[in-house]
Formats: structure tokens, sequence, C-alpha cells
């Protein structure tokens, strides 16, 4: 079941025209929340208003987009809204990753992707992610959880579907927005909250010798908000972190106000 252009579909098929440059090229802008997060579903919609007007597409009506989540929350905790360059919405929805309650507690293993793969227009969230999901492709196939991009220079940037976030002495620490990372919904709120509980948070570029020194690294999303990572497998080695100094700081503590 999704829901297409004003109408609820029972169905997995979508039929588009074949030239639709979202199917040729990717050109779509997308956002993920959980269902039971409609507290911040307008945060989610003007990230999208921002990257239509930043690309010069046309916005959608917003009220049908609006009635579409709420024919799917019933039946689906995830939902994918899309926006097409000419306004069409697409709304689609999907499970909980099965394991989360497991990685959320025990922490995942990550690898460093290939520098060749880079995100295109990082800034906005746009359809064509192929980048990220052939990273993705790559740590799974070796029964691996996740993915970190980095740059020229070899900087952790974010994983392929989160910001990342470290912790040492107190502090924690997240690569800054002009590293040319998402502008996560996620990592927005838990930047509000530790300013507003008063506890240090720094943006900063992640060296790779100097994330050897965090204490505790993860990542965060919208679905799955904070993920330990208790295991970094690097071209030259692997870095090994502890997942229940993260659970024990207060970021962990926070993640039921997150959405």
């Amino acid at each position: 079941m999704y829901w297409y252009c004003g109408e609820s579909i029972e169905s997995q098929i979508i039929k588009l025209d074949i030239s639709d440059p979202g199917l040729l090229y990717g050109a779509t802008v997308f956002t993920t929340l959980r269902s039971n997060a409609l507290d911040v579903y307008e945060l989610h919609c003007d990230r999208l208003r921002s990257s239509i007007a930043d690309l010069g597409w046309i916005q959608p009506n917003w009220a049908r987009v609006r009635s579409g989540v709420e024919q799917l929350i019933p039946v689906f905790p995830v939902l994918r809204i899309t926006i097409f360059p000419d306004g069409r919405e697409l709304i689609t929805g999907r499970e909980l990753p099965p394991n989360l309650a497991t990685w959320q507690k025990e922490g995942v293993t990550v690898i460093i992707a290939d520098r060749k793969f880079t995100r295109s227009l990082p800034q906005h969230k746009t359809g064509n992610y192929l980048a990220p999901w052939l990273a993705l492709q790559q740590a799974r196939n070796q029964n691996i959880q996740e993915a970190i991009l980095t740059n020229d220079r070899g900087d952790w940037l974010e994983t392929t579907t989160g910001n990342l976030w470290g912790y040492r002495n107190g502090c924690w620490y997240t690569p800054p927005l002009s590293a040319g990372i998402l502008p996560g919904i996620a990592r927005s709120q838990i930047i509000s909250l530790l300013q507003r509980e008063n506890t240090s948070v720094v943006e900063i570029d992640w060296d790779p010798d100097w994330v050897k020194e965090l204490d505790s690294i993860g990542y965060s999303n919208s679905v799955i908000h904070l993920l330990p990572i208790n295991t970094v497998l690097t071209p030259v080695g692997k870095l090994e972190y502890g997942a229940k100094n993260l659970l024990n700081c207060p970021i962990n503590k926070m993640r039921e106000r997150l959405t």
C-alpha cells in the first residue's frame, strides 16, 4: 500500500512515465520519519520545502501530503515522503529494522567506505542515493551493518543513513555541516537537547587520527534514533569503541525524546 498523487493505492507497483526525471536521474527529494513522530512532522516538511525552493521545483499540495501520511500511519511504523520536481507526492511505508533493539544496546560494526562513494548534493536528501547505497551494499556483503563515507582527505563525514556522533571526557562531537553532510532532523534535535541540558557539543572535522581518541561513537537518524558503533573496520586496521560508554552518556538517556 502507498499514497501517490492524492490516492491511496493497494499495490507494489507504481506507474511512471518513461521520461520521468525521478526515474531517470533520481530527481526527487525525500524524508523518512517514524509514524508516531508527528510532533516533528513539520520539521521534515520544512527541510523538504527548503530543498524544493533551492532546487527551483514546484511545492506539492501540502494538505494532500498530510492526508497521505495520515492514511498510512496505521499501516506502517516508518514513512518515507518523496516529492517529485513537478510537485507530485509519493508516500511509502516500511517496518523498523528487526534487530534495532539489539543494535541499540550492543552497537554495530561499520566499515570505511571507498572514497569514490560520495553523496550527490549532500545538503539535500535527494533520490540520487546511488553512492551511499553502493557503500551500504559493500558493507552488507561482508555481513557488516553500516559504512562511513569520507572526503578526499579521509575525514569521516556521515554513515550511509545518518549523522555521526562521538563522545569523550563529557563532550559530544559531530562533523560540521560545512564538511558536506546532510542536516539531519535527529542531528538538529540532539544538538538542541544537549545545549538545553548544558552538555558540551562541538562541531569539528573528524580527522582519521583524531577519531582514535574518542571513547564512544554512534550515528543518528529519525528512524533508528541514536545507534552505538562498537567497531570500525578501516583500511589500516580495526578501531573499537565502548558501546556501554555511549549508553551511559546523557544523549542516550534522551532517546525516548528523540523522533
